[in-house]
C-alpha cells in the first residue's frame, strides 16, 4: 500500500488526483458502512474511478528481515507437505463518525491514524482534494471517504466515440475501415 508511512511516502490517492481521475475514494476494510456505497458510487462513476482501500494483511508480516515474509520462505523452505491452513488474526473494524479517527496497529508495530472525512467536505474540489490529503499526510493522519468527485465526467466510450456494439458483432468493414481512415486517425496523434 502506498498510504502516508514512512516505508513508502507515495500517497496513492495523490496520485490519482494528479492523474486525472474523476472519483477518487479512500475506505477502511474495517468500516463497511463507508467503504460500500464508495464501491458503489464508483460503479456508477462514469469516468474514471479509483479507489484505495487500506485492508491490513492479517495474515503475513512480509517485509525484509521477517523470518515471515514470502523471501525468507521460499529461501528457507523445505516443504514436506503442501499446507493450506493460515491461522488469521482478528479482523480490525470500526466506524468512526465524520471527522473523527481510528489508531489502526500496522504489523511492523507502527501505527496507521485513519480520518474520516467531515460531512461538509466539499468533494468536487480538486485543489482544495489535494491540499486535504497532502495536509493530512503532513499530520501523520490518512484521510478517508470521497475525496473527489468530477460530476461532469464522461467514460472512455463518449470522449473517444466508440461503438457501443461488441466488437465481436461488429462485420469486418466496421473493425477495418481502411487506409484512409488509419492516415486520419496517425495524423491527429501527430
Amino acid at each position: 500500500k502506498g498510504v502516508a508511512n514512512n516505508d513508502n511516502p507515495i500517497d496513492l490517492v495523490a496520485l490519482a488526483l494528479q492523474l486525472g481521475a474523476t472519483y477518487v475514494a479512500r475506505g477502511f476494510s474495517g468500516d463497511k458502512d463507508q467503504l460500500v456505497p464508495i464501491i458503489e458510487g464508483a460503479i456508477h462513476h462514469s469516468g474514471a474511478a479509483f479507489i484505495d482501500v487500506v485492508s491490513p494483511c492479517v495474515a503475513f508480516n512480509n517485509h525484509a528481515g521477517s523470518t515471515k515474509s514470502y523471501d525468507y520462505v521460499r529461501e528457507h523452505n523445505e516443504a514436506v507437505s503442501r499446507i493450506d491452513f493460515i491461522d488469521l488474526a482478528e479482523p480490525r473494524e470500526a466506524s468512526p463518525a465524520p471527522g473523527e479517527t481510528i489508531d489502526l496497529p500496522q504489523p511492523d508495530g507502527s501505527v496507521m491514524r485513519l480520518r474520516k472525512l467531515r460531512a461538509d467536505h466539499d468533494p468536487t474540489n480538486r485543489l482544495a482534494a489535494m491540499n486535504l490529503v497532502q495536509g493530512l499526510a503532513a499530520q501523520g493522519e490518512v484521510a478517508t471517504g470521497l475525496i473527489y468527485l468530477d460530476p461532469e465526467a464522461t467514460d472512455l466510450h463518449q470522449a473517444l466515440g466508440t461503438s457501443a456494439a461488441p466488437l465481436n458483432r461488429l462485420d469486418e468493414r466496421a473493425l477495418c475501415p481502411g487506409a484512409a481512415m488509419l492516415a486520419k486517425v496517425n495524423a491527429a496523434l501527430r
